[in-house]
């Protein structure tokens, strides 16, 4: 696991603790929002028996439980749509771009997919795979979010009527970028899980990261 500062939060139990010893206590702590620069939304990482998925801030390099993080995604990032069939028919996407400089040129996130805590000869294949769970927008099955690279290509899509682009391996010790594209704003709820072999036995760890796209 990399070097990190590890964003903590004060859990109920201890708030009561506290407040039972007469200390102030603020209630209801809100999530750190993270809007601009190079994170890695999915970052696995591998304890030596279990697999467990972070955010990772590169410009603090902080790393965050993905309850503890609110992705925002800015008016900012709407752009043209390119005209990819699975981006629907709207003159307008919300776009997090593969291109560092775009989106550093938009004041927008820059985000990865990273792999790069886990290292070689621990998985089978030296692989795991991420796979979109589920999505919601404002508390309903979404099919407007997808991740694709260069032109097109396609490495997730939310789309309820297929049963494709839901998964994607990558290799072990490796650093991914590309498109997040969001079709209409709203509260997104993406559930992600990353998932191995190791010595025979199954590995999963599963997390729901919440995105707020602003018109």
């Amino acid at each position: 696991m990399r070097a990190q500062t590890r964003a903590l939060t004060l859990s109920g139990s201890l708030a009561a603790a506290l407040a039972v010893v007469g200390l102030a206590v603020t209630p209801a702590v809100a999530a750190t929002m993270l809007s601009n620069g190079h994170v890695d939304v999915l970052e696995a990482d591998w304890d030596g028996a279990n697999l467990s998925l972070h955010v990772h801030d590169a410009g603090t390099n902080t790393e965050y439980a993905p309850s503890d993080v609110t992705l925002s995604v800015p008016a900012a990032a709407k752009a043209a749509n390119p005209g990819y069939a699975f981006l629907g028919t709207g003159s307008e996407v919300w776009l997090l771009p593969e291109d560092q400089a775009f989106a550093n040129s938009r004041g927008v996130l820059f985000p990865g997919i990273s792999t790069e805590s886990l290292t070689t000869g621990v998985f089978a294949n030296d692989r795991v795979t991420y796979t979109l769970v589920s999505a919601t927008r404002d508390g309903a099955d979404s099919s407007e979010f997808s991740v694709y690279a260069g032109n097109g290509n396609r490495w997730f899509d939310s789309n309820t009527k297929i049963s494709t682009y839901k998964s994607k391996a990558f290799g072990v010790a490796t650093h991914n970028h590309a498109t997040w594209a969001f079709e209409q704003p709203g509260t997104y709820k993406l559930t992600f899980k990353v998932s191995g072999t190791v010595g025979g036995a199954a590995k999963s760890a599963t997390e729901t990261y919440t995105v707020v796209v602003s018109s």
